[in-house]
């Protein structure tokens, strides 16, 4: 039994290690990268690839090649990783620094929020303002342009239209959902266009009651780690600051 529940969480460790890796590299993962972390054999690290594969949170471009995540195995580490995530003070003092600017109106500070957003993810920035159905700020666009991911010309076109053409994406945004962030990832999404992308999304209030939602825009292969946090506190810091604009 005891065996049992460490080798399980063994096998966990070195799927956390190769999504982080990958996530980093964005290069597939082989054995040997692995087992000298590990203190394993490149024989035994294999065996455990092959069993994450088997149960669908690895898989491979090539029969000898290195492993990538999956979907499921996104979705794993970010359940997973939920509750051990942290943003770091250095960078909640910038982030904060952005809204000690004198921002008068609700627009400006918005626009101004996606910009925050993508600085501090590296991914795009999208803000929603629900009394403004049809209308988002976007910022960090070309942000995507340098993923790997999308060098893919028509795939690039496809996703910039689904950006641009915004009532699509708002709809997504706009969802209701119980917990402080949701995370779209892949399939997860429900458009062909974004099925290589992740979306992260967390609401903002302004006197206690909901005004729109926050969200980043990026390949699966997200630094979910820091851009969950990095949202989050945003946030609060923006919902912090609308108290102070007058009128709408």
């Amino acid at each position: 039994m005891v065996k049992n529940i460490e080798r399980e969480a063994r096998k966990r460790a070195i799927l956390a290690t190769t999504i982080n890796r990958y996530i980093l590299e964005a290069l597939p993962i082989a054995s040997e990268e692995l087992a000298e972390h590990f203190n394993l054999s490149s024989a035994t690290i294999r065996n455990v690839f092959s069993e994450l594969e088997d149960e669908g949170y690895l898989t491979h471009l090539y029969t000898s090649g290195g492993r990538i995540p999956t979907e499921k195995g996104y979705r794993y580490y970010v359940d997973s990783l939920l509750l051990q995530m942290q943003l770091l003070d250095d960078e909640k003092g910038r982030i904060t620094k952005e809204y000690t600017k004198k921002i008068k109106r609700m627009e400006d500070v918005l626009e101004e929020t996606s910009k925050v957003i993508a600085e501090a993810t590296h991914y795009t920035g999208i803000v929603s303002f629900l009394e403004w159905q049809d209308k988002m700020f976007y910022k960090g666009l070309s942000r995507i342009l340098e993923q790997p991911e999308f060098k893919n010309t028509q795939k690039l076109h496809l996703l910039i239209r689904i950006i641009e053409d915004k009532q699509q994406l708002l709809e997504l945004i706009n969802r209701d959902f119980p917990d402080r962030v949701k995370v779209y990832i892949g399939q997860e999404l429900e458009s062909p266009e974004m099925a290589d992308c992740s979306l992260v999304v967390s609401g903002y209030r302004r006197r206690n009651k909901p005004q729109g939602k926050l969200a980043v825009l990026g390949p699966l292969r997200m630094e979910y780690n820091h851009i969950i946090p990095a949202l989050e506190y945003i946030s609060d810091v923006l919902s912090a600051a609308l108290e102070n604009i007058d009128g709408e």
